[in-house]
């Protein structure tokens, strides 16, 4: 039983939302003791819930006085190449060089699109498939990933599982060498601790090596037991359908090639009412508009971050994508926010974007989708609620 009992700094809010799902947990186990959790510490398996081989506890450092806000970074599909012959020049060094400053904060997120795998021979395309997309990078390209700082990698994703199970294990081992944690197998909360607060990190897809974002109910209680195991909780979610014209967001169940990309209004707002501080989505490879719900920031699609040997296109508004930076209180109200633009280049490097393409099509979805709940933008990205 990995679950611990809630901070002393949540808001009512939160506190209602853990003790609850705390209290459901000891009746079904008959045991638990505060400080279960499992946090992710460098060299350690990463923080899976109900795992064998559990990364080592560490008591709670959470401050009890006036405590700072951190700040989390997160960006939307991550390709850096694909092997063997569609590989960024120089072996990928360098390859997150132009956004990395951007990039910075407490704790930096990446949405994972592809395995870092050998060829396991069990790829999803056959000989014959058209249409199908199958990616993976060496697995040395970890060391490129936690060179542009980042420290979690979701993989509730629909290439997650491109090689099989292989894969997917190999992409963790690859992850792990690097002191790099990863989040979106089921049951998996992964916990991260910076500054003191503990921040619990799930991912969701409609796919079935992930917490399902289809089976809302199922979803409402991942998210209700990271509740009880940390100070901030954060959903990465990979939802709704794909392409150039799915920059908007309406009410309803989306499909994309016959699969159920979920609900992803009915699934975010589900999520923050079971406990989660904040929503970063990804999926239909465009931005999207943002908006607050509960006084929980949402962040529909963050669109394409890296597509490293032009494996995902940079036609028009495909190519764009953003730096999302949100600065939030350990009781999970939001404190700060701001949204960086970048581009692909010619090569699918994530590079600065100067005329702040993305910016302006987040403001202009936000205020059309969101009318009254919307993100606002000022004209140097920074958010506020409206």
């Amino acid at each position: 039983m990995y679950a611990a009992a809630p901070s002393g700094i949540r808001s009512g809010r939160r506190a209602t939302l853990a003790l609850g799902a705390l209290l459901t947990a000891l009746l079904a186990a008959g045991c638990a003791q505060p400080g279960d959790g499992p946090v992710w510490q460098p060299g350690t398996e990463g923080g899976r819930t109900g795992a064998a081989g559990a990364p080592t506890t560490t008591p709670s450092a959470t401050p009890k006085g006036e405590a700072k806000s951190v700040s989390l970074s997160a960006t939307g599909d991550i390709i850096i190449g694909n092997a063997p012959n569609r590989l960024p020049p120089g072996g990928g060094k360098g390859f997150f060089d132009s956004v990395k400053d951007a990039l910075a904060a407490d704790l930096v997120m990446g949405n994972l699109e592809e395995p870092l795998t050998v060829d396991t021979g069990t790829g999803k395309c056959g000989a014959n498939s058209t249409r199908c997309f199958q990616f993976r990078a060496p697995p040395e390209y970890a060391a490129h990933l936690r060179d542009a700082g980042f420290e979690l990698l979701n993989q509730a994703n629909n290439h997650g599982y491109d090689y099989g199970p292989k894969g997917y294990q190999n992409t963790q081992r690859a992850l792990e060498k690097y002191d790099l944690a990863h989040t979106g197998a089921p049951d998996q909360i992964t916990v991260v601790e910076v500054e003191g607060v503990k921040i619990a990190v799930a991912g969701f897809s409609s796919y079935v090596w992930s917490n399902s974002l289809v089976d809302i109910d199922d979803a409402r209680a991942v998210v209700k037991k990271a509740a009880t195991m940390a100070d901030l909780v954060v959903v990465q979610v990979h939802m709704g359908g794909e392409g150039a014209d799915k920059t908007r967001v309406r009410p309803g169940t989306e499909m994309f090639l016959g699969e159920n990309r979920g609900d992803p209004v009915k699934f975010s707002h589900a999520m923050v009412d079971a406990g989660a501080d904040l929503i970063v989505g990804h999926g239909p490879h465009v931005l999207r508009g943002m908006e607050f719900y509960q006084g929980r920031l949402i962040a529909y699609s963050l669109g394409n971050f890296a597509g490293g040997g032009n494996s995902l296109s940079n036609s028009g508004r495909l190519g764009w994508g953003g730096v999302l930076k949100v600065s939030l209180k350990p009781d999970g109200s939001f404190a700060d926010g701001s949204f960086t633009s970048t581009y692909m280049n010619s090569i699918g490097k994530p590079t600065m974007d100067p005329d702040d393409r993305g910016l302006g099509l987040v403001k202009q979805l936000s205020g059309t989708d969101f009318p009254q709940a919307g993100a606002r933008f000022d004209d140097k990205g920074r958010i506020t609620e409206g």
